[in-house]
């Protein structure tokens, strides 16, 4: 599904992620922790063609990435990718299903068609009876369910999520990460995930340690 190698990413004479190479399987959710300034969101960025890296290759269902030209990244990237955030980023202004739609007018299609399928993204993550509400009349956790409907409608290859339960609490954040179970076993969606939660962590498939930009541990849990 996705393999990178031997990306390096500086920062001036700093270098933010040294030499790391990493595969991840279909249908598989990888954690990546580690202390704060370990390199784990430039990673993530180098590993969704967000950033570019100094060296080394990210291929994506077998598509380099970073071979593609800027025009034709962006139209892999919305199609290919799904993206969650510490902050979920969603309109005002729009409702539910509007803030999940985005994604599918970007990509060209039409408003009845792009209403149709986010509604159902809202409904695989449990908010069918919320699909006219605005983002300011949710919860922190219903918000987030949004973003990560959002992440899903275009069925991606893989969604990023970066500290997807940072600003949630415990109990929100455990019922963000038995999601992603659910939608994995459900869709065989594919997750690379940061984290501070070593106990959320620990529910993945695999958990990798980052430390001064490198990959320094990979436990395989038992989920």
């Amino acid at each position: 599904m996705l393999s990178a190698n031997n990306l390096y990413k500086k920062y001036g004479t700093l270098t933010v992620v040294n030499g790391v190479s990493l595969q991840v399987a279909p249908g598989e959710i990888v954690a990546i922790t580690g202390p704060s300034g370990a390199g784990k969101s430039t990673l993530l960025h180098l590993l969704g063609a967000l950033d570019k890296p100094d060296n080394g290759t990210v291929t994506i269902n077998n598509t380099d990435v970073f071979a593609l030209n800027g025009k034709k990244q962006a139209r892999f990237r919305n199609k290919h990718m799904g993206f969650v955030f510490q902050f979920h980023h969603l309109l005002p202004e729009f409702s539910a299903v509007e803030n999940v739609a985005v994604p599918l007018w970007i990509s060209g299609k039409g408003r009845k068609e792009g209403i149709a399928l986010a509604t159902g993204a809202l409904q695989a993550v449990g908010l069918g009876s919320k699909l006219e509400n605005k983002p300011g009349e949710l919860s922190g956790g219903e918000q987030q369910r949004v973003a990560i409907a959002r992440a899903l409608v275009n069925k991606p290859s893989i969604i990023m999520a970066d500290e997807p339960t940072g600003n949630l609490d415990t109990a929100n954040a455990h019922a963000i990460h038995e999601l992603f179970l659910q939608l994995r076993d459900k869709f065989g969606q594919t997750f690379v995930m940061i984290t501070h939660n070593e106990t959320l962590a620990d529910m993945t498939d695999r958990k990798l340690t980052m430390l001064d930009g490198k990959i320094v541990d990979e436990i395989r849990n038992n989920s």
